[in-house]
């Protein structure tokens, strides 16, 4: 049997062995996004906490003194909202290999 790349069709030897990438793809797929979205909530949460909770009132006002780039709830607010950004990019990631391992079904 002569197989060339424009056929559509693979040899048997090779088709058992994208079956099984196909449930790897899958698998890993799903393992990522669901890690990648429980982090990405995770500091997401820890992004709006300084909003919710009061905090200590003599830190607040300390830190009312400072410009904004100089807080240090703001700084930790900012690069947990680049990390939950992240973790959400990876969890989209493993989507596509979800989308991947599908389509080559």
């Amino acid at each position: 049997m002569s197989w060339s790349i424009g056929d559509g069709a693979a040899p048997e030897a090779v088709s058992g062995t994208l079956q099984r990438m196909e449930s790897v793809l899958l698998l890993s797929g799903l393992l990522v996004a669901a890690i990648g979205t429980w982090r990405g909530y995770a500091n997401a949460r820890l992004v709006v906490a300084p909003w919710v909770h009061a905090g200590d009132a003599t830190r607040t006002a300390l830190e009312a003194t400072q410009p904004l780039a100089e807080r240090a709830r703001m700084r930790r607010a900012a690069r947990n909202l680049v990390v939950a950004v992240g973790w959400l990019i990876l969890a989209m990631y493993g989507l596509f290999l979800v989308a991947s391992a599908e389509t080559a079904l």
